[in-house]
């Protein structure tokens, strides 16, 4: 078996120079390769150009307007600068734990998928080499994303209220987030054959340390000592965890289990089912057939539509049940700190349960539809589907409901706790219609989702793009309200647009969410008088129905419309 250098005591054992000055670093093909490709592409430079101009708008909205600024460490005009530079470093750290899965996860199933993954394994170059060049290039661009932001956050430094060590942990815990989350990309990308079970595990595991990293920075906001003492064990954690997953993707690489057959592994599910931890997946049993349903073994019906067929039949999971077994798992373990809080300790609060399922549904919805029609383009078969007697209608509804079948079903699992808590909680026996809206936009969510996936799919001509696209489109129309109104809150409280933008937050099922009203009389006076500060109506939630059913048409329509042209099919193969 070709392997990809020599045995795993030289490598680990190789002494420091030639790492630093052979083919590790500077003469690292890998690295070079894919920097090449990734920093010269057009629409990195455009997404640069767009990310500097946004923070420079943020900037200068939030600069302060008064002609005369109290700089003393407890004035307003400095707890507006705190709240600025904490705002600049969380939303980089959320955006860096969103995009950093999308660069890295198919920086090694990217090989396996174009078949090239044999000859980089039988190349000279050494395990850990590839894994490290690999890491490197998918990271560049989003690390020259980040330090590009420091002339614009020094601005705020003589404002007062930041000091420049602040300064230089914050970006030092933010460069070892992207390093740590990249690497539990690449690793994810080792293990799996495929960029989408790859980037959801990715997403999946990166969620919880992300959130745990937005609560430990908001929380010590006051304690800035205490928030900079801690950032040391914080650090030594991800290094070590950086370290270990190093080392076993290139072990892996090393002796790879997944080579020879085209680099396709072949799967025994009778002795994966013996062999599962946890989780079994039995694909000829309710409900288990619902999201993965056994091989075709007999003739479709007259009347069935062979696209939906062909698609949720076929293995887009590649490693038998794996991807779904660490899905549902990994989704139900998280889910249960925030089922208890938010479902039975705190009813008051189900809303934010019903966002953390959405937020599921965001990272996991459009994997499943985002490479439906660009995949056709890549096998070059779009020609010869278009050219059946399919309507474009039965292609598009084959393809969306086979890939929202998936998703909203893995979503799902979220939603018996709600249904539990029903019969467990009196207080949800008085806001029946409140869960009910509650499940509405859980539901509504799984098409928006899919939808808008398979939008970017017809548009776009490789997968990759799609799937980034896909993203890029939901976190703008879900968080980019929540960002404005919390941006609008804090720093323009008063003025009267604040409350304008808070209602433009309807396209957002988080707003829609938080929105609902619930009877919280049964529950005790400071929690009572906690939810009549905060008051809330049934417009805003009514409005995101009406916006997510015609953008859902509408996308729809537009689809049938592009497929009868015959959009963008003609000459892509070439």
């Amino acid at each position: 078996m070709l392997t990809g250098g020599p045995p795993a005591a030289t490598w680990q054992s190789a002494p420091l120079s030639p790492i630093l000055n052979g083919m590790y670093i500077l003469e690292n093909p890998v690295m070079q390769r894919e920097l090449l490709v990734n920093l010269r592409m057009g629409r990195g430079f455009i997404l640069l150009m767009v990310y500097q101009c946004l923070l420079g708008v943020v900037v200068y909205l939030a600069w302060p307007q008064d002609t005369r600024l109290d700089l003393e460490a407890n004035s307003d005009d400095a707890k507006k600068t705190r709240n600025l530079v904490d705002m600049f470093f969380l939303g980089q750290f959320v955006v860096a734990s969103m995009m950093a899965p999308s660069f890295a996860a198919g920086s090694i199933t990217g090989e396996k998928e174009r078949k090239t993954y044999e000859m980089l394994l039988a190349s000279p170059l050494r395990p850990p080499a590839i894994v490290l060049g690999k890491l490197v290039a998918s990271l560049a661009h989003l690390a020259v994303l980040v330090f590009s932001s420091l002339p614009i956050v020094m601005l705020c430094l003589p404002l007062g209220g930041v000091h420049p060590s602040e300064l230089a942990a914050a970006y030092l815990g933010l460069m070892l987030s992207v390093v740590t989350f990249g690497m539990i990309s690449v690793a994810c990308s080792a293990y799996f054959q495929r960029t989408s079970a790859s980037l959801v595990v990715s997403y999946l595991l990166i969620l919880i340390p992300a959130l745990l990293g937005v609560l430990y920075w908001k929380l010590l906001a006051d304690y800035g000592s205490l928030r900079l003492f801690l950032l040391v064990p914080v650090a030594a954690v991800s290094i070590a965890l950086c370290v270990g997953l190093f080392v076993n993707t290139s072990v892996l690489l090393l002796h790879p289990p997944d080579v020879g057959s085209e680099g396709k592994e072949v799967v025994d599910l009778e002795q994966e089912s013996q062999q599962a931890v946890g989780l079994v997946i039995q694909r000829d049993q309710f409900p288990d057939k619902l999201f993965a349903p056994p091989k075709r073994d007999d003739l479709m019906d007259d009347d069935a539509n062979p696209v939906y067929d062909k698609e949720i039949r076929s293995e887009i999971f590649s490693q038998g049940t794996l991807m779904l077994r660490l899905v549902i798992q990994v989704s139900m373990v998280l889910a249960i700190p925030f089922m208890a809080i938010c479902l039975y300790i705190y009813p008051q609060l189900a809303a934010w349960y019903i966002c953390y399922v959405v937020v599921f549904n965001m990272l996991v919805g459009p994997v499943f539809s985002a490479g439906s029609v660009t995949s056709e383009r890549e096998r070059e078969t779009l020609d010869l589907l278009l050219t059946t007697t399919i309507s474009p209608f039965q292609i598009l509804w084959g393809k969306l409901v086979a890939g929202l079948r998936v998703s909203s079903v893995l979503t799902l699992f979220l939603v018996w706790p709600v249904l539990l808590a029903c019969v467990m909680v009196s207080l949800y026996w008085a806001n029946l219609l409140a869960v009910l809206a509650y499940l509405s936009i859980v539901l509504i969510t799984c098409v928006t989702t899919a939808m808008v996936a398979l939008f970017c799919s017809v548009m776009a001509k490789k997968s990759s793009i799609a799937m980034m696209s896909s993203y890029l489109v939901i976190i703008i129309m879900f968080c980019a309200p929540l960002a404005i109104g919390f941006f609008a809150t804090t720093f323009y409280h008063d003025h009267p647009v604040t409350q304008a933008v808070k209602e433009l937050s309807f396209t957002s099922p988080f707003s829609a969410a938080r929105s609902i009203p619930l009877d919280v009389g049964a529950l005790s006076p400071e929690a009572a008088s906690q939810a009549a500060a905060n008051p809330k109506s049934w417009m805003l939630y009514l409005c995101y129905l009406v916006f997510s059913v015609l953008l859902n048409f509408g996308l729809l329509v537009t689809m049938m419309w592009l497929f009868r042209t015959r959009w963008r099919v003609a000459g892509l193969g070439n």
